[in-house]
């Protein structure tokens, strides 16, 4: 049975006027992916400071593997950081780079050697030690800032964002084998991103941030499928929300219609919103729809097109599919019960869950 290596318990963060993290609480267990989701401000980067040992918590406690660490000092924290521009010393090779942090401790030279060929083992770079760092790129400079860190043994380690100044091709090679590094080493990695895709793609939990609170927590799937307001929704993946009213359980209202759904545990007659994600709606016949609307524009995705169509009450809804539509056309939209997600407002998780809870029982 797995433990939990880091905790924070109510935690807050304030500079001056602004609080950057409010009573933030969670769990962290040992040897998952964990990733912090968020726009820029939310408060993410601010967490991994405060666990690396960078700046002080104006409130609450952490700790890790159950001691408080609230004062013990960076370089006394088992966790190390692979920041955004890696960090790297442009006057030390590749060797001297990744050896920096077994220097300072003072470690047998013969020691050091094997350490050093180890961690560039793992990270695909053997045979490495003696390239400058100006002659390498920016995947093989990352791997050597993963390097650098997993040689000193962390039990944690942090990422700051360090797939953001890499091209698409090489920012997607380096997920799955950032994703697969984690699991041969065992090592919980906490992992910043703005990125909804690469949350999805590499980790086992997300917290999903904004406006320094921790919003939703969950596996990609959870969080993706059952977003619980309209900013998980909006910021996790396209969707289309719009406003509708829970007749009673199993049954919604929107666009002037009424739908069956899966969704329930809600007062009857109460405003919600629904969620239909553009890849669940299939485009059809006009007869044939559940909603009968005008196609706008498209652009072809490569894997599907993005069209984009209106309905009578003006509501705009995106479709992925794979079939090109006639811009200007009159369509269909069909959808399953269970492709309708209804969302209430301003509910918290633990009111979310609870609800869960008691309407499935």
């Amino acid at each position: 049975m797995k433990k939990n290596i880091i905790t924070f318990e109510n935690v807050v963060k304030q500079y001056e006027d602004e609080k950057v993290l409010k009573n933030v609480s969670f769990e962290i267990e040992q040897g998952k992916f964990y990733t912090l989701l968020g726009p820029s401000g939310c408060g993410k980067t601010t967490i991994l400071r405060i666990l690396a040992g960078f700046v002080d918590a104006t409130e609450g406690d952490i700790y890790f593997d159950g001691q408080r660490i609230n004062d013990i000092p960076a370089n006394k924290r088992q966790v190390n950081t692979v920041f955004q521009d890696y960090a790297l010393f442009p006057h030390m090779n590749v060797f001297d780079n990744v050896a920096f942090g077994l220097k300072i401790k003072k470690m047998p030279k013969k020691e050091i050697e094997k350490k050093v060929k180890e961690a560039l083992r793992m990270v695909q770079l053997p045979g490495y030690e003696v390239r400058e760092i100006s002659e390498m790129s920016g995947g093989q400079r990352q791997r050597v800032a993963i390097a650098r860190a997993i040689v000193n043994e962390p039990k944690v380690l942090l990422l700051d964002e360090p797939l953001s100044a890499l091209d698409l091709k090489l920012r997607t090679d380096m997920q799955y084998e950032l994703r697969e590094l984690q699991q041969r080493l065992g090592i919980t990695f906490i992992f910043v991103t703005h990125d909804q895709e690469e949350a999805l793609a590499m980790s086992d939990e997300i917290f999903v941030m904004n406006k320094g609170h921790i919003v939703q927590s969950g596996t990609p799937v959870d969080i993706y499928d059952e977003p619980i307001n309209h900013f998980v929704a909006d910021f996790v993946g396209e969707s289309n929300i719009v406003n509708g009213t829970m007749i009673e359980d199993n049954l919604v209202e929107f666009v002037g219609k009424r739908f069956e759904c899966v969704d329930g545990g809600m007062r009857q007659a109460e405003p919600v919103e629904i969620m239909l994600r553009p890849e669940d709606l299939t485009i059809t016949t006009a007869d044939k729809g559940k909603l009968v609307v005008t196609v706008d524009t498209q652009l072809f995705r490569g894997v599907h097109y993005e069209i984009i169509c209106h309905d009578e009450d003006h509501n705009e809804w995106m479709v992925h599919s794979t079939r090109k539509a006639t811009e200007g056309a009159k369509v269909g939209l069909f959808f399953e019960p269970e492709d309708i997600h209804v969302m209430r407002f301003n509910e918290s998780e633990e009111d979310f869950d609870a609800r869960l809870e008691s309407y499935e029982e």
